[in-house]
């Protein structure tokens, strides 16, 4: 019987709620949306959307190096905007994670996202 495991790092942000940074199974990693927290102090990052963009994909990838894989086995990915304007911006940071074979992604603009963040990003990969 396969089993679920639930992935849990120091060196990204803790849940603000009642779910995890990641869930493990069966060889894929299905990992929770990061907003851009610094896991030291739990502050939301100053500045625009370009170092929110920087934290949350730096958050990202610690999630993923605690389960095992890197963006380079990310599947999927799903970003949420608080302003499309902000799309070129946010492509530029994500795209240097994934400078070949990307994900499949979708990007949608959101009312609002969690403590008022510019941007929130998810992620599917496997080990």
């Amino acid at each position: 019987m396969m089993k679920k495991s639930i992935v849990k790092t120091p060196d990204a942000p803790a849940a603000i709620g009642p779910y995890s940074q990641a869930v493990l199974f069966d060889g894929i990693l299905y990992c929770s949306g990061q907003i851009p927290l610094n896991p030291g102090t739990m502050e939301i990052v100053t500045g625009g959307v370009k170092d929110q963009t920087q934290q949350v994909m730096d958050n990202l990838e610690q999630v993923l190096l605690a389960a095992g894989s890197d963006f380079s086995k990310v599947l999927k990915t799903t970003i949420y905007l608080a302003d499309m304007n902000d799309f070129s911006v946010v492509n530029e940071v994500y795209g240097s994670k994934f400078p070949q074979n990307p994900p499949a992604r979708e990007t949608v603009a959101v009312k609002t996202l969690p403590k008022e963040v510019l941007v929130e990003i998810s992620c599917i990969a496997h080990l």
